[in-house]
């Protein structure tokens, strides 16, 4: 049985699947009970079987979450049992997640920013990457960006930070890069502690 964390079920926002709450001991026991009743009520389709299922903890019970991808099912029968069920604990992921979790983790596919290969001053690649979020309607991550790169106190943690906001490319991959572009936007006032 594989054992997944609440913050990665927190990332399957584009899934779904159904989780059995308050499982006992025997969890393989659970998933063979869960797909035989599931068979039996005509959910599970042509003999198909679940390929992918999980066990978390959350709030001091051990639950079950059961991917629906690559599974046939009667959607239908699958609802009706959710809402009619009163021996198992079955939400839809889709549910549990915001109720129970806080909600789903989203996160932005960051942009690409040309920072191998340019002078390594690193107010000029602080610019770089704040012109490249700006360029991608991202202006308040650059702004808080630029902020937290001020307050990192070193070369190497301002680096890691501009690397949480900008996939970092080489320059030789970016047709647009100029390397005469001045790209310092007036950061040296107020360096701050970085060294």
């Amino acid at each position: 049985m594989k054992h997944i964390t609440t913050d990665a079920l927190r990332r399957l926002h584009d899934r779904e699947g159904l989780i059995i709450q308050g499982c006992g001991d025997s969890l393989d026991g659970w998933v063979t009970d869960i797909s035989d009743i599931f068979t039996k009520e005509g959910i599970l389709l042509d003999g198909d079987t679940f390929k992918e299922v999980s066990a978390f903890e959350h709030e001091g019970l051990t639950n079950l979450f059961f991917s629906l991808e690559r599974v046939k099912l009667d959607w239908e029968k699958l609802t009706a049992w959710l809402k009619s069920d009163q021996s198992f604990d079955g939400m839809w992921l889709s549910d549990y997640v915001p109720d129970k979790l806080g909600d789903f983790i989203i996160e932005k596919e960051l942009p690409d920013c040309p920072l191998i290969g340019a002078d390594g001053n690193i107010f000029n690649l602080m610019g770089i990457a704040s012109r490249t979020l700006k360029d991608n309607g991202m202006k308040k991550e650059a702004d808080e960006m630029r902020q937290r790169v001020m307050d990192s106190g070193n070369y190497n943690n301002a680096l890691c930070i501009i690397g949480e906001y900008v996939n970092i490319t080489s320059v030789d991959d970016d047709e647009d890069f100029d390397e005469d572009e001045d790209y310092y936007e007036g950061e040296e006032q107020g360096m701050g502690g970085i060294t």
